[in-house]
C-alpha cells in the first residue's frame, strides 16, 4: 500500500489505504519485544503481513499515529482521547462514515476509546492484545515510565548497539538464516528509537498509559458498553506483554463478544500467524451485523447526587 499523507489541524498524519469494500481502520500499538527492550515505537507498517489479503475484500486504512511513524513528531497531546481524534478526522477527511476499528497494544486502547467517543462511527471493535483492560504489564514498560528512562532508552538504542546487532544479523543471513517477521517487526520498531524525536514521542505516550505500578489507564468501567458494538477479541497464550487473563476479562464484561486465542504466539498474532489473522477477522466481519449507534445510550450518564 502507498504512503499519503494529510494535515489535520495543522499536523501532518501518515497513512496507508487500499482496497475496495467494508473499512478497516487498523491502529498499531506500541510494545513489543527484542533483545532486552520490551518498549518498542510502533507504525503503520506492522500490518503489512496482513494488508496484502485484506484488501481483497475491504477497504484498509492503516495510519502512522501522531509521534510514531513518519507522522508528525511534536510535543501535544499523545492521550489515547487525542489519537481518537485524530482518527475521526482522518475517517471523515476520506469520505468514510463508518468502520471496523481494529486496535493492536496501545492501539486496542484506542480502539476503545473511538468506539466510546464516535460510537456512531464504529461498526465493530477489534481488539488484539489490547492495552487498557487492566493494570498487569510487562514490568520493564513501567521501568520506563521512571524518571531518567530516557538516558537509558536512547544508550540502549544508540548507533554502535544496532550497528553491532546490524553485523551480527548480516552473518546469519550469510548463512541463509532469515528472521521471521515479527522479529523483522520488532528489528523495525527497536531501529525506530535510535531517533531522537522518535524516541521522546515514544515516552511521551508510553507515560499517558503506564506509570510505575502498572497499566494507567482502563476501559474496564465501560466494556459493557461495547454490547452496542460487535467484538473480537484475539490474543496470543504466550503474549509477555499483556497477560491473557486480560483477554478472558474482556470476554466476560462485553456481552456478545467473540473470543479466539492464537496457541504459541505473542504480542502480535497479526505478524506471527498473518493467515490464521485474516482468516478470523473476515469470517468476523462477514458474519456480523454493522452497528449502527445514532444516539449515546442513556446507562452512559449515570447520576451521582446525594
Amino acid at each position: 500500500m502507498k504512503l499519503h499523507e494529510l494535515k489535520i489541524h495543522g499536523e501532518r498524519v501518515t497513512f496507508r489505504t487500499a482496497g475496495e469494500g467494508p473499512v478497516l481502520l487498523l491502529i498499531h500499538g506500541m510494545a513489543g519485544r527484542l533483545l532486552l527492550i520490551h518498549g518498542m515505537a510502533g507504525s503503520a507498517t506492522t500490518w503489512k503481513q496482513v494488508t496484502p489479503r485484506l484488501t481483497e475484500n475491504f477497504t484498509v486504512v492503516a495510519p502512522d499515529l501522531l509521534g510514531h511513524g513518519r507522522s508528525e513528531k511534536n510535543r501535544g497531546d499523545y492521550s489515547v482521547g487525542a489519537f481518537a481524534s485524530t482518527l475521526r478526522d482522518l475517517l471523515v477527511a476520506l469520505g468514510h462514515d463508518h468502520a471496523t476499528v481494529v486496535g493492536q497494544s496501545l492501539g486496542g486502547g484506542v480502539a476503545m476509546q473511538f468506539s466510546y467517543q464516535y460510537p456512531e462511527r464504529c461498526e465493530r471493535l477489534v481488539l488484539v492484545g489490547s492495552g487498557g483492560l487492566g493494570r498487569e504489564v510487562n514490568p520493564l514498560l513501567r521501568y520506563l515510565s521512571l524518571p531518567g528512562a530516557e538516558t537509558v532508552l536512547m544508550l540502549a538504542c544508540a548507533a554502535p548497539v544496532r550497528s553491532a546487532i546490524e553485523t551480527i544479523a548480516g552473518l546469519a543471513a550469510r548463512i541463509g538464516l532469515r528472521p521471521a517477521p515479527v522479529v523483522a517487526e520488532l528489528w523495525r520498531s527497536y531501529s525506530s528509537l535510535g531517533d531522537d524525536a522518535t524516541r521522546k514521542a515514544f515516552l511521551r505516550t508510553l507515560r499517558t498509559v503506564i506509570d510505575p505500578r502498572g497499566q494507567a489507564v482502563s476501559a474496564s468501567n465501560r466494556l459493557h458498553l461495547a454490547a452496542e458494538v460487535p467484538t473480537l477479541i484475539i490474543w496470543g497464550d504466550a503474549d509477555p506483554v499483556i497477560p491473557l487473563d486480560h483477554a478472558f476479562a474482556a470476554h466476560e464484561a462485553i456481552p456478545g463478544s467473540h473470543l479466539e486465542i492464537f496457541e504459541g504466539v505473542g504480542h502480535y498474532p497479526h505478524c506471527e500467524q498473518p493467515d490464521r489473522f485474516v482468516d478470523v477477522l473476515t469470517e468476523f466481519v462477514e458474519n456480523t451485523v454493522p452497528a449502527r449507534i445514532t444516539v449515546v445510550p442513556r446507562h452512559v450518564l449515570r447520576s451521582t447526587g446525594s
